[in-house]
């Protein structure tokens, strides 16, 4: 299946999840894409993604990203504990994400980030939360989970390909979402440890709406 095609099955799919009766249908809106190719760190200042451990991430390799906002007419509206926008029960927030030509057979931890991708790895900041936890770095699995970030952890097949899905019931805040980051293994859910995900092999610029 094509990039194209996957990601519009994906988008489908958030549809259908979002959407209760056709008396309140409206299509996914707005969307975001983003396909490009893996750059060095040391050119991240003009690129759209960049890699940091090139044996796991080369520079030939490439991403796409889509997202879908999703809100249907009339839906009750409130603001989150940490102020993300909520939007009843059926709106929310869904993300696609492929990888092609990177580490073979490898899982890696895969989150959105607060801020753009810089030529260290530490310059996309924490991950997103819709509730924000009050300590920093955050490991409280009551703040660090899937539910309250986006997690877009996946294994790669025998080519190096793989792509994951997520499906949050919040909006980003505009401004506050402005990358992926790529991990060097799986994310942890324990005390302590959770959304840990080890060294930050890559990181990709996206303008979540």
């Amino acid at each position: 299946m094509s990039l194209v095609k996957a990601a519009t099955a994906a988008v489908a799919m958030a549809a259908s999840m979002a959407i209760a009766t056709p008396a309140v249908a409206a299509p996914p809106h707005p969307f975001v894409f983003v396909h490009d190719n893996f750059q060095p760190a040391s050119q991240a200042k003009g690129a759209g993604a960049v890699t940091y451990d090139k044996s796991l991430v080369p520079t030939s390799a490439s991403v796409f990203i889509a997202e879908a906002r999703v809100g249907g007419k009339g839906m009750e509206h409130h603001e989150s504990p940490g102020g993300g926008a909520q939007h009843g029960k059926h709106g929310g927030t869904f993300v696609f994400l492929s990888l092609r030509g990177v580490a073979a057979d490898h899982h890696f931890g895969i989150h959105v980030h607060t801020k753009p991708c810089g030529a260290k790895p530490d310059e996309a900041g924490p991950h997103y939360q819709n509730t924000k936890d009050p300590k920093q770095p955050s490991t409280n699995p009551k703040y660090a989970n899937p539910h309250n970030e986006v997690w877009l952890d996946l294994t790669t097949n025998s080519a190096g390909k793989g792509y994951s899905k997520a499906w949050v019931k919040w909006h980003f805040r505009s401004g506050q979402a402005r990358s992926v980051v790529i991990h060097k293994h799986a994310t942890g859910t324990t005390s302590g440890k959770a959304g840990e995900a080890g060294a930050r092999v890559a990181c990709i610029n996206v303008p979540f709406k």
